[in-house]
């Protein structure tokens, strides 16, 4: 066909996209959709006011909800009158508008007395009330307000801040102030702004199902916006509770705590997103009812760590990896998981969830999109997250076969009490467990770039050493003239001691003519020895401040996520499939390596060097 054949083909699937948008918005008029010609992601929807979205009082009324499970199916129907986009219409359908959103005031941040480095192009929204539901327990107290603490002692979040707390505890302030307290960390010198920041945590308890609750929450938060005689305020929900109570959470905030006013609402939610595809749609639908894609921030914090974010800049940013990304030069990708210790009593919860769920499904698999998507239009968040999505859909479904499973049991190390008490040992843990706390799986990627390269995904407790990389093995030099020679391998590693470095060959120092194992190292304590890497949980909760999704997942992203792992999830949960028993502090089952080496993974013994400042070289083997 001729360009213009092509160019007409063009215009005729946009309006037949344009058709389908506005049958599933309700839409009567092409006014009311505002299209980007860069790429569908792009779509943005302004719903016509005939299409208005519902007041919460008439979603509270409707007690019919038909919901629409095809992929191809236009619309979920929710209440009278009422559409939103089914999960297959989910990556065209986000807001892009920011006509809902206040202007954002910037503020440079400063380096503060640790000398950590100004974030360039760092945003701090003005009059934000931070709402923490969940403020008793560990999350908030170890993670969060720690965090706020940090962002507030380092001029990114207005010093207008209001930081309620809200949980089901008989506390006052004062009492969770005392409990936090351990967690804020502060020097002599920052006194004075530390107090500052105490001075705008507020507390007022509550249950999680009950609405008189929620509506004394708003009353609670008015009085306290009122109190900084601002024109409008803007709110985070931080949702630091158990999966079970999201859904009547989340009603409950749309119901009585919507805000009468110009500002802007987002919640955060923790994983799990849900057990399995079904329940996470049923909790995406749930949550779609009451919010709008951009409002809802899915957080994974190793979306968060320095390393994982720096896979974008360093695979789209640097030329001479470009041609190579692809099977034609890469032989295999792993990407590993190792924690030395145990469930450490809280085998109960670990049980439910198994390490598939905790780690492989949503951490791991992150790592994976960011490795093996290609590269988007621009760095924009909905460009991203559309690649991401891509390689998703192209990854097969996982089955039994594509894994190996292990659980724990004790090996008594000396000088290691943990050790002397395997998973079932657990009092916490049912007994005769068949819950997995390590796992080793295969995925193939559909496509041309990856098509029959092995993404292998590794995950376990009580192993051998702590760490988290990604280590990407390319296949051996055609017509070796040396003789068995080694393969090159890049190894990016995201905790502890980040760093990337290549594995190389190198002429041997000295007399002979022959090939040495060597690395270029960028080992970021001894390049960077002045810069304090934020927290993860730093990072994106700026992130939510800031609008910026882009390290968070998206509905539809978290569909094809569940749609991988069900079915063999399903399977273990009947107990199909008994783990291997390993010994605590080794490498994990043995017959994980072998399928690893079957997949044509080269294994050799290497000695990385990590060069921490002010001490001695330590030797890390692989």
């Amino acid at each position: 066909p001729t360009r213009n054949d092509m160019d007409a083909q063009k215009e005729r699937r946009t309006a037949g996209l344009l058709t389908g948008l506005r049958s599933a918005l309700g839409c009567g008029s092409s006014k009311s959709l505002q299209v980007s010609a860069r790429m569908p992601s792009q779509i943005t929807v302004s719903p016509a006011p005939d299409a208005a979205r519902p007041e919460p009082a008439q979603l509270a009324a409707s007690s019919k909800t038909s919901v629409a499970t095809s992929r191809t199916d236009s619309a979920v129907e929710v209440g009278p009158g009422h559409k939103s986009p089914s999960p297959g219409l989910r990556p065209f359908l986000l807001h892009k508008s920011k006509a809902h959103d206040n202007p954002l005031v910037f503020s440079q941040r400063q380096p503060n007395a640790e000398g950590i480095q100004a974030l360039a192009g760092a945003q701090s929204a003005e009059d934000i009330t931070f709402v923490v539901l969940g403020a008793s327990g560990d999350l908030a107290k170890k993670k969060i307000y720690p965090v706020l603490w940090s962002l507030f002692r380092d001029g990114l979040i207005s010093k207008s801040v209001v930081l309620v707390g809200y949980a089901r505890s008989s506390l006052t302030r004062e009492k969770l102030l005392e409990h936090l307290l351990p967690y804020l960390k502060h020097t002599e010198e920052q006194e004075d702004l530390f107090q500052e920041f105490c001075s705008r945590i507020e507390y007022i308890a509550g249950t999680y199902d009950n609405a008189e609750s929620f509506v004394a929450l708003n009353k609670f938060l008015v009085e306290k916006e009122e109190d900084r005689h601002t024109k409008h305020s803007n709110r985070i929900y931080y949702l630091a509770l158990p999966p079970s109570v999201f859904m009547p959470v989340t009603e409950r905030i749309k119901m009585h705590c919507a805000l009468k006013g110009p500002g802007w609402s987002r919640i955060i939610i923790e994983k799990p997103f849900g057990k399995d595809l079904d329940s996470s749609n049923e909790l995406a639908r749930h949550l779609e009812r009451f919010f709008r894609e951009d409002e809802i921030y899915r957080i994974d914090h190793y979306l968060g760590k320095e390393m994982v974010q720096n896979l974008i800049t360093l695979r789209f940013a640097n030329r001479i990896f470009m041609p190579l990304w692809n099977r034609d030069n890469i032989a295999s990708v792993q990407i590993v998981f190792k924690e030395p210790f145990g469930t450490q009593g809280r085998g109960g919860y670990f049980d439910e969830f198994g390490i598939i769920r905790d780690v492989m499904q949503n951490h791991l698999l992150q790592i994976l999109c960011l490795v093996a998507m290609d590269r988007p239009i621009t760095t924009d968040p909905e460009d991203i997250r559309y690649e991401k999505v891509k390689v998703l859909r192209a990854t097969k479904t996982l089955e039994l076969n594509d894994l190996v499973l292990g659980q724990y049991v004790a090996s008594n190390i000396p000088g290691n009490a943990e050790s002397e008490r395997g998973y079932c040992d657990d009092p916490t843990v049912p007994k005769g467990s068949k819950t997995a706390t390590f796992a080793t799986a295969v995925f193939s990627i559909k496509n041309e770039r990856w098509d029959g390269v092995p993404f292998i995904l590794r995950c376990g407790k009580a192993l051998d050493s702590r760490k988290a990389e990604v280590r990407i093995q390319f296949k051996d030099v055609p017509g070796d003239i040396f003789g068995d020679l080694v393969r090159n391998e890049l190894v990016i590693r995201v905790q502890p001691q980040e760093a990337v470095y290549l594995k190389l060959l190198v002429k041997k120092p000295g007399m002979e003519f022959g090939a040495a194992q060597t690395e270029l190292d960028l080992s970021y304590s001894s390049r960077y020895k002045n810069v304090v890497m934020p927290d993860a949980y730093e990072r994106l909760i700026l992130d939510v401040t800031r609008g910026s999704q882009l390290h968070f997942v998206r509905s539809d992203e978290l569909e094809e996520a569940w749609r991988i792992f069900t079915p063999v999830l399903h399977k273990l949960d009947r107990g199909e499939v008994t783990p291997i028993p390993y010994p605590f502090g080794s490498r994990g089952p043995d017959q994980s390596d072998e399928m690893i080496r079957s997949l044509g993974y080269r294994f050799t013994k290497y000695d990385w060097i990590t060069r921490t400042p002010g001490e001695a070289p330590v030797p890390s083997s692989h």
